[in-house]
C-alpha cells in the first residue's frame, strides 16, 4: 500500500484530524489550543519536520540502549535474572553487549531517564506527525519491535507465568484454575515464574492456546511467545491504522498515539504481555462493525474476553452503536455464536472452574487509585469496603454512559475503560494500553488528555526512581494495616 505523503500543515499534539482530503474539515472540539506561553517557539519547533525525524530516531536509539543493557548481564531490568540468565534468555545480543559496564544504581537511573525522555519524544512525534510519512512511522515501529524481540522479558515475569500455567495443565495434568505452580515445584519453569501460589487469572482461550508450548524445550517456548506477541502487537497497530481510515481520520496520528506511547514500548511490548491478544479481536470487531458486518463483529469480539475478561466492556457499546433492531440483533447473534464455542472450550478443558480474578483483585499496588483515595479519606488505604464501592461506581458509570447515548461509542468505551483502570487495586503500568486505541480513534479530546495524564501518572509512579523519591522521604502508601495485609498476601501468592 502506498505510504501517506508528508503533510506540512501545522498540527497540535492532541488533535486527531481527519484525512487531508479536499473539502474535509476537522470536527469541532478536536483542536487543542495550547497555553499562550507554549504557542511561541517551543510548539512551532516541535512541529518542524526535523523534530519529527529526530523523535523517530530517538525512539529507536532509546529502545536499543535499554535492550542492550538488559541483554548484557543480570540487571534490575530483568526480574529474577539473578537466579539464572541462560544464553537463550539473554538473547543473541548478549555476545556483543556482555562487555558493557554494569552498575545497578546507574541502570535504575538510566531507565528512569529513558522513560521520561520517551515521554517527551512521544509528545514531539504527536506534534509533528503531519510532517511524517506513514512509511517512516511504520518503519520505525517495525524496527522497535525487532529490537525488543531480542530482549529478555523486562520488568515482570508474566511470560514465565504463562508458560508455568501451560506446563501445569499440559504436562502435569493439573488444571491451572484449581492448582498452582507450587504443586509442581520441580518443573524447570518454577524458578523463573513468580506467582507460585496463585491460580491462573487468564482466560480459557489464552490458556488453551498456550498448552502446546509446554511440549517444547523451554527456550523454544519463550521465543515463540516473544515472536507471537510482537507480531500480534504489529497486527494491533495495523488495525488501528485501518479503523482510523474507516473513520476518515489521519491514521498517522492514531498509530503514533498508540504505538509510540512509552509505556506501550517499554512495559507492554518489553514485558511481552498477553494484553495484545485481547486488543486485536476487540479492534477487529470494531473494524467489522464499521464495515457493516455486524454478526461477524459480535462473534470476533467474543474471542477477546476469552483472553482477558476486561474486553467484555466493549460489547454493550457495540450493541448501542448498532442502529436499528436488525443490526442490534445481528451483533447479539454473532456474540452468542462466538461465545458458545468459548464456553464449550472452557467447560471441556477446565470444567466449571473459572479464571481466578478474586485473589489478585484484593492485592494493592502503592499508587493504585483506590489506595490513594483510601488514604485521602482516612480509610487506611484500599480497604475491601472501598474496593467494593469502586466496583459499584464503575458499574453505575458504565450504565450512565450507555443511558445518555452520546453517539461516539468508541470514546464511551474508552471512558468506561478509564473508569475500570481507576477502580483497580492492583494497577500495572501497561494497563494504559487498554484505553489507548479508543482514545486515539474516538472523537473525545478529553479522553485523549485523560490517556496522556494516565500515562504520565503511571510512568512517574512506576519508574525505578519513584521508590527512592517517595520511600526515601517517608512516603509509603502501603504503610497501613490494609497495605501490610496486602503485602503479606502477595508474598504468600508468590511463595516467598
Amino acid at each position: 500500500m502506498a505510504p501517506d505523503a508528508p503533510n506540512s500543515q501545522p498540527n497540535v499534539a492532541l488533535a486527531s484530524a481527519p484525512l487531508g482530503a479536499a473539502g474535509t474539515t476537522a470536527p469541532r472540539g478536536l483542536a487543542l489550543s495550547p497555553p499562550r506561553w507554549l504557542r511561541l517557539p517551543r510548539l512551532r519547533l516541535a512541529q518542524h519536520p526535523l523534530a519529527g525525524r529526530l523523535a523517530l530516531i530517538s525512539l529507536v536509539a532509546c529502545t536499543l540502549a535499554v535492550v542492550a543493557f538488559a541483554t548484557a548481564s543480570q540487571t534490575v531490568l530483568v526480574p529474577r535474572a539473578y537466579l539464572g540468565f541462560p544464553p537463550w534468555d539473554s538473547g543473541p545480543l548478549h555476545y556483543i553487549t556482555r562487555y558493557l559496564p554494569i552498575n545497578q544504581h546507574d541502570i535504575n537511573d538510566g531507565f528512569t531517564a529513558v522513560l521520561l525522555f520517551l515521554l517527551a519524544v512521544w509528545g514531539v512525534t504527536l506534534a509533528s506527525v503531519r510532517t511524517l510519512s506513514m512509511r517512516a512511522i511504520l518503519t520505525t515501529i517495525v524496527a522497535v519491535h525487532a529490537i525488543v524481540l531480542l530482549a529478555p522479558p523486562l520488568q515482570l515475569n508474566d511470560v514465565w507465568n504463562y508458560l508455568g500455567y501451560a506446563r501445569l495443565g499440559a504436562i502435569h495434568h493439573l488444571s491451572p484454575y484449581t492448582h498452582t505452580m507450587a504443586d509442581e515445584l520441580h518443573d524447570p519453569i518454577f524458578r523463573f515464574s513468580s506467582w507460585h501460589n496463585l491460580r491462573s487469572p487468564y482466560g480459557p482461550l489464552f490458556t488453551a492456546l498456550s498448552y502446546p508450548l509446554a511440549f517444547l524445550p523451554l527456550w523454544a517456548a519463550v521465543w515463540i511467545v516473544k515472536l507471537t506477541t510482537m507480531l500480534t502487537s504489529l497486527g494491533l497497530i495495523l488495525l488501528v491504522r485501518r479503523v482510523a481510515r474507516q473513520l476518515g481520520r489521519d491514521p498517522r496520528y492514531a498509530v503514533v498515539f498508540v504505538a509510540m506511547n512509552p509505556i506501550y514500548v517499554m512495559y507492554a511490548m518489553g514485558g511481552f504481555h498477553n494484553d495484545f491478544f485481547m486488543l486485536v479481536p476487540m479492534l477487529a470487531a470494531v473494524s467489522l462493525m464499521l464495515d457493516g458486518r455486524d454478526r461477524a463483529a459480535g462473534a470476533v469480539l467474543m474471542l477477546a474476553p476469552a483472553i482477558k475478561l476486561t474486553a467484555i466492556l466493549l460489547l454493550p457499546f457495540m450493541l448501542l452503536a448498532a442502529r436499528g433492531r436488525r443490526r442490534r440483533r445481528e451483533v447479539a447473534t454473532g456474540a452468542v455464536l462466538g461465545a458458545v464455542p468459548m464456553i464449550a472450550l472452557s467447560v471441556g478443558l477446565f470444567g466449571t472452574h473459572l479464571p481466578n480474578l478474586a485473589d489478585q483483585s484484593t492485592l494493592l499496588t502503592p499508587f493504585s487509585i483506590p489506595n490513594l483515595v483510601g488514604l485521602l479519606v482516612g480509610a487506611d488505604g484500599g480497604a475491601p469496603g472501598l474496593l467494593r464501592v469502586a466496583t459499584v461506581l464503575v458499574v453505575v458509570y458504565v450504565a450512565w454512559l450507555l443511558y445518555r447515548r452520546r453517539g461516539d461509542w468508541l470514546a464511551d468505551t474508552g471512558w468506561a475503560t478509564v473508569a475500570l483502570i481507576a477502580s483497580l487495586a492492583w494497577l500495572m503500568p501497561w494497563y494504559v494500553i487498554w484505553v489507548l486505541p479508543f482514545a486515539a480513534l474516538g472523537s473525545s479530546l478529553r479522553l485523549r488528555r485523560a490517556a496522556v495524564v494516565l500515562t504520565v501518572f503511571l510512568i512517574f509512579t512506576f519508574m525505578p526512581l519513584a521508590g527512592t523519591i517517595f520511600y526515601g522521604n517517608g512516603l509509603n502508601p502501603l504503610n497501613t494495616k490494609v497495605g501490610h495485609a496486602s503485602t503479606n498476601l502477595q508474598k504468600h501468592l508468590a511463595g516467598e
